[in-house]
């Protein structure tokens, strides 16, 4: 092989056919100093424009290069930003939904660089109006958008971000609705008997959900009344499941930073008896998923409860208002209470009986090997039905009983910051919330203040 012609960028070199005919190979180094080939050709000259079209193609990119910039916004978010984004599985999971349902539809096309700030206002406005998206949706998607122009900003895709100073919608602050003790015990006692000492577990610790379903029979010492929190479980969507498995358990919780508390000494001597009549092993789990017998359907009652005596829903983002136990209510209302999803079911039953829909398979309930119990599972076939029994009186999720651990806890006279390392809050903004939020805090502060428009009622 004979060298024709080497610089400090791209050079020829020759080499012999079998049949004596000389062929020309473009090289060049790449920007680690790496000899790299561009091919091999019949003619110098046409070597030495691949080598040339290849340190072109090479200096596209760089730091400063305005060609950056010419990428359309979805293929700068597929082929850089998402799939290089360090973020956990679920929120990757609520990442992708965004961008393919509001984000990259409206500004997919765009050419990253020739994106405005106008034009994102554009697409907040689109959102509102033609579409009805809720102002906290276009506040997690603004917020997606400003992620992306952040990290091509730092990169030099582009040189300013197109969402500095754009606003979204003004997002209401609604006040927490705590469960008294009274409205626990009330919950408890309508549960299965079966999943009494989980929810028992939670109020008395204020684990998340995925804390919680994680724990294992070597995470509690029984001795000393002391649980660690050292992982979680997540529960991923059939979209996101690359390897096939629903559940994943990260070694770390939700804050990253392992957490002891002490549980109470009934909880403690529960559990170890939990733990015997199990005959639970060290690495099992303290809680598991039931087992399930063929697929579960909704039931339909024999008889629905009339609309005109169930009253009306709150308001959508329209405005409007619509009776309980219609299929108007469970749609554009939005309400997921007892009666309307029975009128959807008798809607729906009504359609296939009558030949119009198709009716599909009912889903079974898969789960994995160590049998974490699944989040909506529990919400649908536990929860919900042991809170209509109950009659709270208004909607309140699984995650309410941590909302509930922490404002007894503080409304019982103790100390913030021993509340914030118990629940694992990173901030004492976030545990101070749950100052003052049970029903009866607004009931001493009125009574305080009798007290000073009365003399008679001062003490001595």
């Amino acid at each position: 092989m004979q060298t024709r012609q080497e610089g400090a960028m791209g050079w020829v070199t020759e080499r012999p056919d079998a049949d004596g005919k000389t062929r020309f190979i473009a090289r060049y180094r790449d920007r680690r100093g790496r000899k790299r080939t561009a091919g091999t050709f019949g003619t110098e000259r046409q070597a030495q424009r691949a080598w040339q079209r290849a340190e072109r193609d090479q200096e596209l990119g760089r730091i400063g290069d305005p060609n950056r910039g010419k990428q359309t916004l979805r293929a700068y978010v597929e082929q850089q930003w998402f799939p290089n984004h360090r973020i956990e599985k679920t929120t990757r999971e609520n990442y992708r939904y965004a961008l393919d349902k509001y984000i990259l539809p409206e500004l997919g096309d765009f050419q990253i660089g020739d994106l405005l700030p106008n034009d994102v206002r554009e697409w907040i406005n689109h959102l509102q109006e033609m579409h009805g998206v809720n102002p906290p949706t276009i506040a997690k998607c603004k917020l997606i958008l400003d992620a992306i122009f952040t990290t091509a900003v730092n990169d030099q895709v582009v040189f300013f971000h197109v969402g500095k100073g754009v606003k979204t919608p003004p997002v209401a602050t609604r006040p927490r609705r705590i469960l008294t003790a009274e409205q626990y015990a009330r919950i408890h006692a309508a549960l299965p008997e079966n999943m009494r000492l989980l929810v028992e577990t939670d109020i008395e610790s204020g684990l998340r959900w995925g804390e919680l379903t994680e724990l294992r029979v070597k995470d509690l010492d029984t001795v000393n009344g002391i649980l660690t929190v050292s992982r979680t479980v997540v529960e991923l969507t059939a979209k996101a499941r690359p390897d096939g498995q629903r559940f994943t358990v990260k070694d770390y919780p939700k804050d990253r930073e392992w957490r002891r508390l002490g549980l109470a000494p009934h909880l403690v001597t529960t559990l170890a008896t939990h733990i015997r009549d199990g005959r639970l092993r060290t690495n099992d789990l303290l809680f598991t998923m039931p087992a399930i017998e063929g697929p579960q359907r909704y039931v339909v009652p024999d008889v629905l409860a009339d609309p005109r005596d169930l009253g009306w829903t709150e308001p959508n983002e329209q405005g409007r208002r619509y009776r309980h136990g219609t299929t108007s209510a469970y749609g554009p209302g939005r309400c997921r209470c007892r009666q309307c999803k029975d009128a959807v079911a008798a809607y729906r039953a009504a359609r296939r009986a009558a030949g119009h829909d198709k009716p599909r398979q009912p889903r079974s309930v898969a789960t994995d090997p160590d049998r974490h119990i699944s989040r909506g599972w529990f919400r649908n076939n536990v929860w919900l039905k042991a809170i209509d029994v109950a009659g709270i009186g208004f909607h309140v999720t699984p995650h309410g009983l941590r909302h509930a651990h922490a404002s007894w806890l503080l409304a019982g006279g103790a100390d913030v910051q021993v509340v914030k390392e118990r629940l694992g809050h990173a901030s004492i903004t976030t545990t101070e919330k749950y100052l003052h939020t049970l029903p009866t805090a607004d009931q001493v502060a009125l009574t305080a203040l009798d007290k000073i428009r009365d003399p008679r009622a001062r003490p001595a």
